[in-house]
């Protein structure tokens, strides 16, 4: 049996905040959440494509911002889905750049029914 080690550091390439998007409400009211989207100083890129893998059950814009210290980009999701209930989805942003081309920001739907949790 062989063993390995490996030592060292790991720099971030992209902060994202939050790292996952949660839709969780009662159906029939409208859900969103944002993401921002900032790209480290050593590792600049431009994303030139979004797409949901599913586009059922949400929509999404995707915002290029310049705050004062830096460029970002604000990800809104929204939820579709009309009726309770859970879902997953992806969405697959495509960059320019040749260390990390495509970044997934990952959706957790969680649509609850509002007359069972009024009855509680």
């Amino acid at each position: 049996m062989l063993d390995l080690t490996i030592v060292g550091n790991v720099e971030e390439f992209v902060d994202i905040v939050p790292k996952r998007v949660v839709l969780s409400g009662f159906e029939g009211n409208p859900i969103q959440a944002k993401v921002k989207i900032i790209p480290k100083d050593k590792y600049p890129f431009t994303i030139k494509k979004a797409k949901a893998t599913n586009t059922n059950n949400i929509t999404f814009t995707l915002e290029k911002t310049k705050s004062p210290e830096k460029m970002e980009y604000i990800l809104t999701v929204e939820n579709l889905k009309k009726t309770n209930g859970r879902y997953v989805d992806t969405i697959k942003l495509t960059t320019d750049s040749n260390i990390r081309p495509e970044i997934k920001i990952y959706v957790i739907g969680n649509i609850l029914d509002r007359t069972k949790n009024e009855k509680q």
